[in-house]
């Protein structure tokens, strides 16, 4: 058993591997000569930073809870 799961996991693991160096994001699009407003704002470019710092601490927020519940079952 032990033999099929190192398997599976290194067969996921190569997936994924495989998965992450295909995606790659696209080039923004060309603004053109008229944007929105006067023409000097660019389109898109939205930074991704603030999303990802709330992901990581909700991830945390939930993680240090479930640490805590388990700490409490553990004592009992």
């Amino acid at each position: 058993k032990k033999v099929i799961k190192n398997i599976l996991v290194f067969t996921l693991l190569i997936c994924f591997t495989l998965i992450v160096t295909t995606t790659f994001a696209d080039l923004p699009p060309d603004p053109g000569t008229g944007g929105p407003g006067n023409g000097d704002i660019p389109v898109g470019g939205s930074p991704i930073g603030g999303g990802l710092f709330i992901l990581l601490s909700m991830a945390l927020a939930y993680g240090s809870s479930k640490f805590i519940e388990y700490r409490k079952k553990a004592r009992k």
